[in-house]
């Protein structure tokens, strides 16, 4: 009786261990992607993943974090916009957001509660890379496709989509090498602390810089990728560290800028994001020194991961590893209407588009939508 009873028991255990790596995530499977122009492999390695094919309209969950900046909020109104677009509504059942600030267990805890409550597809900008492990293993038991974008998360069990964080870093730094050419002090602003992205371009400034050959004397101080914040903590910065040789500044550049217009520091070279404002002090400022290397994603690499997600749960083939490009644009070639626009918001970020996705939107489309959960 309890050898039968033990073999009962190992018999139902193997068939819920079978049933459950049936459901188990995606199928490895060859290239190309199903939109190839789009969805770009980040290497020759990187696998592609074919997710079981489900019938839609599907319930997707956008699970934010960090809220307090002018790109995650455009990010939130983008990601809003693209949800409303006819030809992706009418593919969406539900679309759900919410921002969790920068408390890591609070967007782990959103993150399953979306599981919990049956979505099909949540995609995350994560406060932490190694953080999630849990979470993405559920996401995986339960067929529930998970897709990372610019805050990425550090494994091969959930999609990322991503622009190179470390080789903007580095075009930063190569920037601030080729314009200040005898080493000097540099100011860095950095962004949110913990985040991969702001970890990757961090690494990226400075392995340019150490291997220049150059002596560098380098102040850093953390801007949050927020004027305000960014505007306050350079303004101290210069007041104890200053006058510096050159600056860069992962975001918030608006408010660097204006930080050293108010104490009258001297424009210097500055590598930065891709802010309206910034933009706009960079083409009015050239002749007086700011020399601006403006370059980054804009927020709409949220759309490209809802994109992504939705390709998935079609059946598509899709890679788990995504590469967007960078948007560029360096002194002397700020031209109006073109790569800045002077009529709209400062913190209005250049850029915010990516045609081989189809993906291109108007400040009017973006500003419509509000930044609150819903």
């Amino acid at each position: 009786m309890i050898k039968s009873l033990v073999g009962g028991v190992i018999a139902a255990t193997a068939f819920v261990m079978l049933g459950s790596s049936a459901i188990a995530g995606p199928e490895v499977v060859k290239g190309p992607a199903a939109e190839p122009d789009c969805f770009v492999p980040w290497t020759a390695d990187t696998q592609f993943f074919k997710y079981p094919k489900k019938e839609g309209p599907y319930r997707i969950a956008l699970a934010n974090g960090y809220i307090a900046n002018t790109w995650r909020i455009q990010m939130i109104q983008t990601a809003k916009a693209y949800a409303a677009q006819p030809d992706v509504a009418k593919k969406l059942k539900e679309f759900k957001v919410v921002s969790t600030g920068e408390d890591v267990p609070a967007q782990i805890s959103a993150i399953n509660n979306f599981i919990d409550s049956g979505f099909d597809a949540i995609v995350v900008n994560a406060q932490n890379p190694t953080a999630f492990g849990p979470v993405i293993k559920r996401a995986k038991e339960a067929g529930v496709v998970l897709v990372a974008f610019d805050n990425i998360l550090d494994t091969k069990d959930a999609i990322n989509v991503n622009v190179d964080q470390k080789g903007l870093g580095e075009l930063w730094g190569k920037w601030l090498v080729s314009h200040v050419p005898n080493g000097g002090k540099v100011l860095e602003v950095r962004g949110v602390a913990g985040t991969s992205v702001d970890t990757d371009r961090h690494n990226g400034i400075h392995e340019v810089l150490d291997a220049s050959g150059k002596k560098w004397n380098v102040t850093e101080v953390v801007g949050k990728w927020d004027d305000g914040v960014a505007q306050k903590a350079t303004a101290d910065a210069i007041a104890t560290s200053g006058p510096f040789d050159g600056i860069t500044g992962q975001g918030g550049d608006t408010g660097i800028v204006q930080a050293m217009i108010d104490a009258k520091h001297p424009f210097v070279p500055f590598g930065g994001e891709t802010e309206n404002g910034f933009r706009k002090f960079c083409a009015a400022h050239a002749a007086d020194g700011l020399k601006c290397s403006s370059a980054g994603t804009g927020p709409a690499q949220v759309a490209v991961a809802i994109k992504t997600a939705i390709a998935a749960l079609e059946g598509n083939v899709v890679p788990q590893s995504i590469k967007l490009p960078l948007a560029i644009v360096e002194d002397p070639n700020f031209k109006a209407g073109q790569d800045f626009f002077p009529d709209q918001s400062d913190n209005f970020f250049v850029g915010n588009s990516f045609p081989t996705c189809g993906i291109n939107f108007t400040a009017q489309e973006i500003m419509g939508q509000t930044k609150e959960n819903k």
